[in-house]
């Protein structure tokens, strides 16, 4: 069975959560993070992103990254029981991956449950198995786009955190919850999903 490491081609369509990359002809679905997101071009414009391929017995799925040190820091996310690529991707949506090694090498317990999904057994999990792991590579931040439509932007944060797992109604209170705790008319899609994902989504 072939691994794909990259594709590159024609951004056909593009959500918060996911990018179909057309490669000459064929239509590859991949799962992205926020991060990944907001580097991505517009629809019908040329991109190139490494991706992971997860394969399970009945399952295949494809996981974007715009750069090496995310999906590093994905990759290591997954080897870490009790976290799923869902849940890896749904953190690294949240917070940049530079944060999250910074976390586990300190050994912040604390910040790291604050996360979405992980718990204080995984949190302790994740410095035993992964402190050691951590080299010192920097994940680029993403270079983050202002948002047009507050409406428009409201609706994409909600599909965005449905898309990731969570129900409808607590996708809709945490994204309320989050655009009146940034007292902002027109926050960009990026801060109103992270506002969300570390607090109302939890």
């Amino acid at each position: 069975m072939s691994i794909i490491a990259h594709l590159s081609g024609t951004l056909a369509r593009k959500s918060p959560t996911e990018a179909v990359i057309d490669v000459h002809g064929v239509g590859y679905s991949v799962s992205i993070s926020l991060a990944t997101y907001e580097t991505l071009p517009e629809e019908r414009g040329a991109v190139t992103l490494l991706t992971h391929h997860h394969i399970r017995e009945d399952h295949q799925q494809l996981f974007g990254f715009s750069s090496e040190g995310e999906r590093d820091v994905f990759r290591l996310l997954i080897s870490v029981s009790g976290i799923g690529p869902r849940t890896a991707q749904t953190i690294l949506s949240g917070v940049p991956a530079r944060d999250v090694t910074q976390m586990i090498a300190d050994g912040n317990a604390a910040g790291l449950t604050s996360l979405p999904g992980i718990g204080k057994k995984t949190a302790e999990r994740m410095i035993l198995e992964l402190r050691d792991k951590i080299g010192r590579g920097d994940p680029s931040p993403s270079t983050l786009r202002s948002a047009s439509s507050p409406s428009g932007i409201r609706a994409d944060a909600v599909a965005a955190i449905v898309s990731l797992g969570y129900s409808r109604d607590k996708a809709e209170i945490a994204v309320t919850t989050a655009m009146s705790d940034l007292h902002d008319e027109a926050p960009t899609l990026e801060q109103l999903l992270k506002h969300a994902l570390k607090s109302g989504a939890r």
